[in-house]
């Protein structure tokens, strides 16, 4: 890990310093910025510099960049990798021709390229990362669909005042389940099973 202080006339200034010291681009580091900064009478009189903190986590971020290219190539799909780092939440964002391939049924396998990936970067890290592997806005459309599909059941349930469980999905997309339904009186959420066929079960409250 690096790790570097820098200073300018605005946090834009500041950042670019730091980048340009460490070598590096925007969507390689994490940005803290300790002081905003204030222009001052007539941009001079009182005027502060702005300073921030910029870490770039460059050996487990950027290895796991190269993996997640590796399996890509062995799957014979030629894709553009864009990571971004966001404090303690990496994205990688995969596009190209085929790569409806590297989502698969219901986001499969997808979700098995992103176990993989967060495995290479948090081994051994220090740093416990959020990953994400998204694929041309896969997941934001995913995200949708599970609130529709969490309150069209939920309905179901309230019609029919009987419990409903839910295909087996990974833990962070029983989250989306949960936190769509938190807020409905009316109903209760629950996870059940083991891993990997652990379910959201929805019950009349």
């Amino acid at each position: 890990m690096k790790e570097i202080t820098a200073s300018g006339q605005t946090i834009a200034e500041a950042v670019q310093s730091a980048l340009e010291q460490l070598n590096t681009t925007r969507d390689h580091v994490n940005i803290e910025v300790i002081d905003e900064g204030k222009k001052g009478w007539l941009g001079v009189f009182g005027s502060k510099r702005a300073v921030v903190r910029v870490t770039m986590e460059e050996n487990h971020i950027k290895t796991a960049e190269i993996y997640l290219q590796s399996i890509t190539d062995k799957m014979n799909v030629a894709v553009d990798v864009t990571t971004a780092v966001s404090g303690k939440h990496v994205t990688f964002d995969l596009s190209g021709d085929k790569i409806a391939l590297l989502i698969g049924k219901r986001g499969q396998t997808l979700n098995a390229i992103q176990y993989l990936v967060d495995q290479v970067v948090n081994k051994n890290s220090g740093t416990s990362y959020n990953v994400t592997v998204d694929a041309e806005g896969y997941r934001g459309r995913r995200h949708d669909a599970l609130v529709g599909l969490a309150k069209k059941t939920a309905d179901q349930v309230k019609r029919q005042h009987s419990q409903v469980a839910l295909d087996a999905m990974p833990s962070f997309e029983r989250k989306i389940i949960h936190n769509a339904l938190q807020s409905d009186p009316h109903i209760s959420t629950t996870s059940d099973g083991a891993e990997p066929y652990r379910c959201v079960v929805i019950n009349p409250a």
